[in-house]
């Protein structure tokens, strides 16, 4: 018979903020908003006062977050911010959470993208 050992893997929750919560939630402070696209798809238009992090670069500067407040990573649609949100969130950070529909949602709801 054979055996086979698996090590349990506990998966990190993160937080899913709609683009109606982000003003809000910018405003008060308590969060930072990190865009994973990359240098190519930022110079299209990114989202005011994010920081740039390109999604590789991301395993390389996470301890330059800050750790006290909320991080909204965001893309184009919401699937590499997802998988940073959870990268970050099983590497310790708190309050880690991905902006659903990413900047594709943020527009059509006439958020303001800047160059």
């Amino acid at each position: 018979m054979f055996v086979l050992e698996v090590e349990k893997v506990e998966v990190m929750d993160f937080l899913n903020i709609s683009v109606a919560e982000l003003p809000e939630l910018l405003a008060s402070g308590k969060a930072q908003l990190v865009d994973v696209r990359t240098d190519a798809e930022i110079v299209r238009g990114r989202i005011k006062g994010a920081i740039s992090l390109p999604l590789h670069l991301l395993p390389l500067r996470l301890q330059d977050l800050d750790n006290g407040k909320i991080t909204v990573f965001y893309c184009q649609m919401g699937g590499r911010s997802a998988q940073a949100a959870a990268f970050a969130a099983g590497q310790g950070l708190q309050g880690a959470a991905n902006l659903q529909g990413g900047i594709m949602a943020w527009a059509q709801s006439g958020g303001e993208i800047v160059a």
